[in-house]
C-alpha cells in the first residue's frame, strides 16, 4: 500500500508546482526557480525519518551528488539545504523525460539503443567508482532522460564509498513496483531483481564488479521487456528470484534481432562469481563498443572526465594500447610547438642557393670574412665604422647593410607569398562578396554544419500505420553525430520531447485520420532545420 505524499515545503526562492515521485524516505517534488527561472526537481526527506542517522545519510547523497553532477549522464545537484521545519532536502536538475523503468514498459528499446545506453551509463559508473563512489542501486527506475533523450544517472541515496566496509542488506520489496524496501539501523534497501548474487549474504562485500552486474541487468531488462531472472508465468517472488540469481539462471531473451555477441556480453557481465565478470566499467563499455562497431554503428563515446586526487582505472593487461582510442577522455589538450628547423650550414648546401646569404654562428677561432670585417678593409687614415654586437658576434655597420641588401629580395618574397595565402582563404570564405561577376547561384543548405551553422536536418525514410490504424511509426534516418532528436506533433509545435533514435510513433490516431509530426537532430547542443512529415 503506497502512503500519502508528505506536504510540500515552502522554499524561498522556489514556487511549488507539482509531486514528482514519492519514495521510501523521501518525496520529489517540482518546483520552479525563480533566479534563474528554471524548473527543478527538489527531494525532501520525509518529517518521520528525521533521524541523525538519516540526516547524515540524505546530505552525504547530496555531497556525493556534487562530486559528479559535471557529467553528461549524471544527475546535477543545484543546492542542499534544510526548510524551515528542519526537513532536509536537494535542489537537482529536472530531467523532463520518463526513466529507463517507465520507457521499457511501454515501448520496444532497439539494439542501437540499448548500446548507446549501455556505454554512457557505463560512463557515468566509471565516473563515480574513479571517485570512490559505489552507487550499489542501478536499476531502470534510478535512470532518468533529460531533455535531450540522454540517460541521468541519480538516485545515490545508498551509495557508498569503495573501500567503506560492507553492511548488512535487507532484501524486502516486490518486483512489480520496485521498491527499494525499508531501511532501519544499519539496514539499507536494496533492488533484488537487479542486485548481484554478494549482496544476499549476511555480510555483503559489494565492489565496483556489484555496479557492473546491476548495469548489465539493467540493459538486459530494457531489451527482454523484462528482469533477466523474471520468468513468465512462473512465480517471482523476491525469494524465487534470489535463487534464480544466485546459480545464474537468467531467463533467455526472446528477440531474434539481438545478436549473440550482445547477449554474451550481458551474460559476463551477470556471471555469478565477480571475478568472472568485467574488471571496469570501461571495460564493459568497450565491450559494447565492439558489438556496435560489428553491427557497423559508430561506438558511442566512454566520457570519463578526469578528476583531480581520483585513482587512475585500472585496466586489463593490454587493453590499454588496443582499444585507446575507444575512450574519450575529458583533460587537457597539449599543442606541441613546432620544432626549430636547422639549416645546414655545409657548403654543398650553400652552393644549391647562390643568390641567399646563409649566416651562421661564428666561432671565437674563425677568422673573420673580409666582406663584414670593417677594420680590414679601411683604407689608411679613415676611421673606422662603429660595429654592432648580435648573436653573430662583432658585425661592422657596412656589414650589416651589406648583409640586410642580400636578403631583402627573400624577405620580399615571403611577404608576397603570405599576402597571396591571405587573399587566397578571404576569397574562399566570403565567395560571391568580394566580385560582382562571382557566380550568384545561391550554395545548397542543410548540408554541413560548416556551411549552415546547425547539423543535418533528419530525412524521412518511411511512415507507416499500424494493423488496426490507431498509431502510425515515421522513421527518419539517422544524423551522423546526432545526441539525440527532439519533436512534437505540428499542431502543438511547442510541446517538444525528446527521443534517442530518429523513430517517432503518434499513438491514438483515429483509423484514416492524417497526422504530422516535426523533429530535429541535436548535435553538440545545436539543432537543425526542422522536418515535418505527414501519414497519409
Amino acid at each position: 500500500m503506497r502512503r500519502t505524499p508528505s506536504t510540500p515545503p515552502e522554499l524561498p526562492g522556489y514556487q511549488y508546482q507539482r509531486l514528482l515521485g514519492a519514495g521510501g524516505f523521501s518525496d520529489v517534488f517540482l518546483y520552479e526557480q525563480r533566479l534563474p527561472r528554471r524548473p527543478v526537481a527538489i527531494k525532501v526527506l520525509l518529517a518521520e525519518e528525521l533521524t541523525s542517522a538519516s540526516r547524515r545519510a540524505f546530505m552525504d547523497e547530496a555531497n556525493l551528488m556534487a562530486q559528479l553532477s559535471a557529467h553528461p549522464y549524471i544527475v546535477t545537484i543545484h543546492s542542499a539545504d534544510i526548510t524551515s521545519d528542519e526537513r532536509p532536502y536537494i535542489v537537482m536538475e529536472y530531467c523532463a523525460g520518463a526513466s529507463l523503468s517507465e520507457r521499457y514498459k511501454r515501448e520496444r528499446f532497439s539494439v542501437a539503443d540499448a548500446l548507446r545506453t549501455g556505454v554512457r551509463l557505463s560512463s557515468a559508473i566509471a565516473t563515480a567508482h574513479a571517485a570512490g563512489i559505489l552507487h550499489r542501486d542501478i536499476k531502470p527506475a534510478n535512470v532518468l532522460t533529460n531533455d535531450y533523450g540522454w540517460p541521468a544517472l541519480t538516485d545515490f541515496g545508498i551509495s557508498s564509498a569503495v573501500e567503506e566496509l560492507p553492511i548488512h542488506t535487507t532484501t524486502t520489496g516486490r518486483i512489480d513496483d520496485e521498491s527499494t524496501g525499508s531501511t532501519e539501523s544499519q539496514s539499507v534497501g536494496m533492488s533484488v531483481p537487479w542486485s548481484p548474487p554478494e549482496m544476499f549474504g549476511d555480510d555483503p562485500d559489494p565492489d565496483v564488479r556489484s555496479d557492473l552486474f546491476s548495469l548489465a541487468a539493467t540493459i538486459w531488462t530494457l531489451l527482454a521487456g523484462r528482469t533477466p531472472f523474471e520468468v513468465t508465468k512462473r512465480p517471482n517472488g523476491t525469494l524465487d528470484l534470489i535463487g534464480r540469481i544466485e546459480r545464474g539462471a537468467i531467463t533467455p531473451m526472446d528477440r531474434t534481432d539481438v545478436p549473440a555477441s550482445l547477449v554474451a556480453v550481458l551474460r559476463k557481465g551477470m556471471a555469478t562469481r565477480p571475478a568472472d565478470r568485467y574488471a571496469s566499467a570501461v571495460e564493459f563499455a568497450r565491450a559494447l563498443q565492439r558489438v556496435e562497431l560489428e553491427l557497423g554503428y559508430a561506438p558511442t563515446p566512454i566520457e570519463v572526465p578526469a578528476i583531480a586526487g581520483a585513482e587512475p582505472l585500472r585496466e586489463t593487461p593490454g587493453e590499454t594500447d588496443v582499444h585507446a582510442d575507444e575512450t574519450r577522455v575529458r583533460g587537457v589538450a597539449t599543442v606541441v610547438a613546432q620544432p626549430p628547423v636547422t639549416i645546414d650550414p655545409s657548403p654543398a648546401v650553400a652552393s644549391a642557393v647562390p643568390d641567399r646569404t646563409i649566416v651562421r654562428p661564428r666561432r671565437p677561432t674563425e677568422p673573420k670574412k673580409s666582406e663584414t670585417d670593417a677594420s680590414s678593409s679601411a683604407p689608411a687614415g679613415e676611421s673606422v665604422p662603429e660595429t654592432e654586437t648580435g648573436t653573430d658576434g662583432p658585425r661592422s655597420a657596412s656589414g650589416l647593410v651589406l648583409a640586410l641588401r642580400r636578403r631583402l629580395p627573400l624577405v620580399a618574397g615571403i611577404a608576397a607569398v603570405v599576402v597571396i595565402a591571405v587573399v587566397a582563404v578571404a576569397v574562399a570564405l566570403l565567395g560571391p562578396g568580394l566580385s560582382k561577376s562571382a557566380d550568384p547561384s545561391p550554395r545548397p543548405t542543410g548540408t554541413s554544419a560548416l556551411v549552415t551553422g546547425a547539423p543535418i536536418a533528419p530525412k524521412l525514410v518511411s511512415a507507416k500505420a499500424s494493423a488496426d490504424g490507431t498509431s502510425v511509426t515515421f522513421q527518419f534516418a539517422e544524423v551522423p553525430e546526432a545526441d539525440g532528436y527532439r519533436w512534437a506533433p505540428s499542431e502543438q509545435p511547442d510541446a517538444q520531447r525528446g527521443v534517442t533514435d530518429p523513430v517517432v510513433v503518434r499513438t491514438g490516431v483515429t483509423p484514416g485520420q492524417r497526422v504530422c509530426v516535426q523533429i530535429v537532430s541535436v548535435v553538440h547542443g545545436l539543432t537543425s532545420q526542422t522536418t515535418e512529415a505527414c501519414y497519409p
